[in-house]
């Protein structure tokens, strides 16, 4: 059996364009003398299409081309994902068809309900047949989750001789092809037939599609593996032990730069924008904005603002200088210090008035406003997308300046830690120097006082990122954490800076999400509560 992986691109919504990917790669596949084309879950409507499923006008566009893609097959057996509405139920569901005619449809056994999956909210759970005849071929279907769980993934396989065909919707976080590549082989050994995993790829608001689609023999040795990040169609011919297309595995490092540049392309394209602008501050967070902008755009697209104020360093300007110089990108420099100063002016007498005369953490803020006025200025009047370019460590703790430094589109690195960044830095510049090496070497600080330092407000980076994960990604309370030999005080103090910065969370702009529980859909707590675990 030769089987075509249809690693797709599917964007949300766009029915017309979906459909048409659909037919010209079938036709594709026919004239390479496939037995099967298969594409991703939900590939006709893009994943997730959310709130898009209550339309009852979306669902009859989904319909209509549901039966143009039946109708459209001729010798090559098509498979691919849908909604599908049957009287009042609505499921996620695969159909299979041939010679213009539906074989049978598929619908979803597990629909998952954490992270960035709501599906519940939508579909019903399927209890139809999953092993179907296709000339001749006896195959298994399954959708995304349904391999992940033990009860539904042993169901029915008894019957299965040939193939079985799992279709998903799964976005990237670090490490997460290899957690797929070796639930296949898992299953494969478990099942005895082979199994081909198809994977869609894009970004998608907060996700990115990494792909990865692959297929095990019965063995579960590798046979193919489509590249991660590109649009694909890889043949697999499950009667030759070569199989087809191995593509390489990328470092961790490279995957997560690849999830970044790609999440930022498309939600700036897709989106009907061409142009970004970020500021430079002559940090690591916006220097590695930048390249991962011009990487994903070209340097012809981005536009850098210098906004030094009075307490900005020499080497912040000239590195942020030389940053854009090995990038090739535009920039314009915009001191702030005028405009600082004629803030707190109109202020001064409310304040004095008042009794709040002393400089505090406002002040500081002032100055991160007024470059959040002026960046948004320029994309109002340029139609350039601004970007943010804080990172997860400040998200988390609340490090950053709710109308300033967090103002734009999108957050590049809103998933990224502080340290995560500095290795991706490293990475970037594996090749030639592009950020800086006094960039990467020097303390961070916002630069909003006199000699200031992150590291006057927070722990140390490695050990807040270490507590961080614990409590985000792994879930851990504060004494396991300080079971593990961190300071109680920090461990108490990071956690409570995490829930009190929710409110600044809820109205950041989206960012690309790379790890198990980015902030945002994965991550859902209320902004108003009284449990405090700290």
């Amino acid at each position: 059996m030769k089987i075509v992986l249809a690693q797709a691109a599917c964007l949300v919504g766009d029915i017309t364009a979906n459909r048409r990917l659909m037919l010209e790669m079938l036709r594709q596949a026919e004239s390479r003398q496939a037995d099967m084309i298969v594409f991703p879950e939900l590939a006709v409507t893009g994943y997730p299409p959310e709130d898009l499923l209550l339309r009852p006008g979306f669902l009859d566009a989904v319909d209509e081309a549901v039966n143009k893609l039946i109708s459209a097959t001729a010798n090559t057996a098509l498979v691919f994902g849908h909604p599908r509405r049957a009287g009042s139920k609505l499921y996620n569901s695969a159909s299979l068809a041939r010679g213009g005619e539906r074989i049978g449809v598929y619908d979803k056994r597990w629909l998952p309900n954490y992270g960035v999956f709501d599906e519940r909210r939508y579909f019903e759970p399927g209890d139809g047949p999953e092993t179907f005849d296709v000339d001749g071929w006896r195959v298994g279907v399954g959708i995304c989750e349904d391999l992940w769980s033990d009860e539904v993934a042993k169901r029915g396989k008894a019957e299965v001789r040939d193939v079985l065909l799992n279709l998903n919707a799964s976005p990237f976080h670090s490490g997460k092809q290899a957690e797929r590549e070796a639930l296949m082989r898992k299953r494969a050994g478990e099942f005895g037939i082979p199994i081909a995993y198809v994977n869609g790829v894009g970004g998608q608001d907060e996700v990115v599609f990494d792909g990865g689609s692959h297929a095990v023999d019965r063995e579960g040795m590798l046979l193919a593996r489509a590249p991660l990040f590109d649009e694909a169609d890889v043949l697999v011919d499950l009667a030759d032990e070569a199989g087809g297309e191995c593509a390489d595995m990328p470092s961790d490092s490279g995957q997560i730069h690849a999830a970044l540049v790609h999440g930022v392309r498309d939600y700036v394209r897709r989106n009907g924008c061409s142009d970004v602008l970020l500021g430079l501050s002559g940090g690591i967070d916006s220097a590695l904005s930048a390249v991962i902008a011009v990487d994903a755009l070209g340097a012809e697209h981005v536009l850098g603002v210098l906004m030094p104020s009075r307490f900005s360093s020499g080497h912040s300007v000239s590195d942020a200088e030389d940053l854009a110089a090995n990038l090739g990108i535009e920039t314009i420099a915009l001191p702030i210090q005028s405009v600082v100063d004629q803030t707190r002016e109109v202020l001064r007498q409310p304040f004095s008035e008042w009794g709040k005369t002393a400089e505090d953490v406002t002040e500081e803020n002032i100055q991160a406003r007024v470059r959040g006025l002026l960046l948004m200025a320029i994309s109002n009047k340029t139609g350039r997308m601004l970007l943010s370019t804080g990172n997860k460590s400040e998200m988390a703790v609340g490090y950053a300046t709710l109308y300033g430094d967090m103002a734009g589109g999108f957050a590049v690195l809103k998933d990224v830690y502080k340290m995560q960044a500095y290795e991706l830095a490293d990475y970037v510049n594996c090749e030639r120097e592009l950020i800086p090496r006094n960039t990467i070497a020097k303390p961070p600080s916002a630069e909003l006082r006199p000699e200031q330092k992150d590291a006057d407000s927070l722990p140390d980076y490695a050990v807040l990122d270490a507590i961080l994960k614990a409590y985000i990604e792994n879930r851990q309370g504060p004494e396991e954490i300080i079971r593990q030999g961190f300071d109680e005080t920090e461990v108490r103090r990071t956690i409570k800076m995490l829930h009190q910065a929710e409110y600044k969370r809820r109205q950041a702009p989206p960012g690309v999400k790379i790890t198990r529980r980015a902030f945002g859909r994965d991550r859902r707590y209320p902004i108003t509560h009284g449990y405090k675990e700290w």
